[in-house]
């Protein structure tokens, strides 16, 4: 089979006025796309699949992932999460309110179901993102965690493009303004129109509620590398795959880091290969049902964790 890079994407900024933009509270929160069209697609009306990045990231940084996925005939679109993305920089909310993430995802996909039908809808996450996908499933944050966390009374993550995060964030916003966000990190932010989740690598699992990940019932896919520590395995992975009824994990490789998922860093390019190979025939078995290819490698690992 021969291999294309997939087309340039369309990209847009929309602006979602039920929320405000971190950096001036007149102005709309900016939610910026990075659409990319199959050469020929699965079926007329999608599927659709979600990319969300990791902290720090970018959309438009996501093409390991977002080329296979592409290339097996699905329409993806990725976001770049406000305060959160090199593009336009960082803000501390952008990093720790991680609640509003998967707000950008369903607004954006609101935005697009007023332009043509959206067809089953996938979501695919790294890192942060992992969370972010597995909150649109319905995976909901600890308040109390996250009050703890402000008041310093758990580690702080340790975050490269954030030094000094929990303080920087104590500083933006006033007592009652953290006060609220707290109330606000426990909300459902799920969206009943997500079919199948795809997490790599995920971050955020011990802050997560055992409860929300036990009620999740889509397709849930997780992959992480065994030497990753940036999101380690019983801090971020383990919540997941003990608590979400019949996810499938699998470990990408022993020495797999987090950054062999860096597509601009020298790393593991087989890693990041292998796992966008299984993610595009996850979302192929799950939202356009079965295909009259025999399944491959990555298909017969997919099993559920144990």
């Amino acid at each position: 089979m021969t291999i294309q890079e997939p087309a340039e994407p369309r990209v847009s900024v929309l602006y979602d006025h039920s929320r405000r933009d971190l950096r001036d509270p007149t102005a709309p929160r900016p939610v910026r796309l990075y659409a990319w069209e199959p050469v020929r697609r699965v079926t007329d009306a999608g599927p659709l699949v979600v990319v969300s990045h990791g902290t720090g990231g970018s959309g438009s940084a996501m093409n390991w992932l977002v080329r296979p996925l592409v290339e097996a005939g699905l329409r993806v679109v990725a976001l770049d999460h406000h305060g959160n993305n090199y593009v336009d920089g960082y803000e501390p909310e952008g990093f720790v309110f991680g609640w509003e993430r998967p707000r950008d995802v369903t607004f954006a996909l609101d935005a697009l179901a007023d332009r043509e039908p959206l067809g089953p809808v996938g979501v695919a996450g790294f890192s942060f993102g992992g969370y972010t996908a597995a909150a649109l499933a319905g995976a909901r944050v600890d308040p109390d965690v996250v009050a703890a966390l402000l008041r310093g009374e758990l580690p702080e993550p340790v975050v490269p493009e954030f030094p000094g995060l929990i303080a920087a964030v104590r500083e933006s916003r006033t007592p009652e303004e953290l006060a609220a966000a707290v109330r606000d990190s426990g909300a459902d932010v799920s969206d009943p129109r997500v079919r199948a989740v795809f997490q790599v690598a995920p971050g955020l699992g011990s802050l997560l509620t055992p409860g929300s990940l036990a009620a999740i019932r889509v397709p849930v896919a997780l992959r992480w590398g065994g030497a990753d520590t940036i999101t380690p395995y019983a801090e971020d992975t383990a919540p997941y795959l003990e608590n979400i009824p019949g996810i499938a994990g699998l470990r990408v490789g022993p020495d797999v880091r987090h950054e062999d998922f860096f597509e601009h860093l020298p790393g593991d390019g087989e890693a990041r290969a292998r796992t966008g190979a299984d993610a595009a025939s996850f979302f192929l078995r799950h939202l356009a049902g079965p295909t009259p290819d025999t399944p491959g490698p990555a298909e017969a690992l997919d099993a559920p964790a144990s």
